[in-house]
């Protein structure tokens, strides 16, 4: 029997906001997303590909159908405004049933359906089916770093005029090579830093001023978008270096943050060395040993 565990509401946005190639909700078994309210309140809305959960006669839930709940690799549960695994919600006694049949711990999203939503509404829907190629085309949004404030997508994801406002950003930090960005004045401020994608290229010198630009914005309380052409390696190295300048992690605590908040993130190797190289610099000396394989 699996463990039931709460999970914020910006781990659930991320999840829902993974992808390669394509977005991994349209992997069968990446997500199942219950909302264990009642039927009445799904139909109005809920969180995009959620499924509603069914009771019996009894009033027991029921295992989702069409579901091999065994292989998820994540199964999130919400109801209205469940906020402790002691709570009396269906969101609770809902994940029970499903921790007796799956082998990864069950999430229970805190402040539910009420609190999800009023952070994300734009992940809000009314919709109930979704074929395959509706989930392989769904927009995906910049990953959530630091809760409401600081987000890391690719360059398709920073020109896209609606997502930026959906996500309320007042500022970008460009790493692409050839692709400088241009927003209508006075919207966004933008910092375009043109560097390649290549072992050889040089972060590092530039780190300073990029940490001092999403420092500032940060600390009035405005929200920024770091972002590269795919959003995996340059953007990830800039994010790493501004968790380690600003929250004073080693490389290896802000290296994990962001592996967390996106999948397949991944600096490359000369920009691995660079962090290595900023670790000594903002903490006074190497604590990470970069040989290791998963660097």
């Amino acid at each position: 029997m699996a463990g039931i565990i709460m999970c914020e509401p910006c781990e659930l946005y991320n999840i829902l906001n993974q992808y390669s190639h394509v977005p991994r909700l349209a992997e069968m078994n990446y997500l199942c997303l219950i909302d264990a309210r009642e039927r009445q309140h799904y139909n109005v809305s809920h969180v995009v590909t959620a499924r509603h959960v069914k009771r019996d006669s009894d009033g027991t839930f029921l295992m989702p159908e069409a579901v091999e709940i065994d292989s998820m690799q994540y199964i999130v549960v919400y109801d209205s405004d469940t906020s402790s695994l002691q709570g009396q919600g269906g969101a609770v006694e809902c994940a029970q049933t499903l921790a007796k049949a799956s082998l990864y711990p069950i999430r229970i999203v805190k402040g539910g359906y009420q609190k999800f939503s009023a952070l994300y509404p734009f992940l809000r829907t009314v919709k109930i089916m979704y074929t395959i190629m509706e989930l392989e085309t769904l927009q995906t949004y910049p990953v959530e770093i630091i809760a409401g404030l600081l987000y890391m997508g690719d360059h398709k994801q920073a020109t896209n005029h609606n997502l930026r406002e959906d996500l309320k950003i007042s500022a970008v930090v460009n790493i692409s090579q050839s692709s400088s960005l241009e927003f209508e004045k006075g919207k966004q401020a933008i910092l375009n830093i043109p560097v390649a994608d290549s072992v050889m290229s040089d972060l590092y010198s530039s780190f300073e001023r990029l940490c001092v630009f999403i420092g500032s914005h940060l600390n009035t309380g405005s929200r920024v978008l770091i972002c590269s052409s795919h959003g995996i390696s340059r953007c990830s190295a800039v994010t790493i270096a501004f968790l380690m300048h600003h929250l004073k992690h080693t490389l290896q605590e802000a290296w994990e943050y962001v592996l967390k908040c996106k999948s397949n993130m991944r600096p490359n190797r000369g920009f691995v060395q660079q962090l290595s190289d900023w670790e000594l610099h903002t903490m006074g000396k190497t604590l990470t040993d970069v040989s290791e394989p998963h660097f």
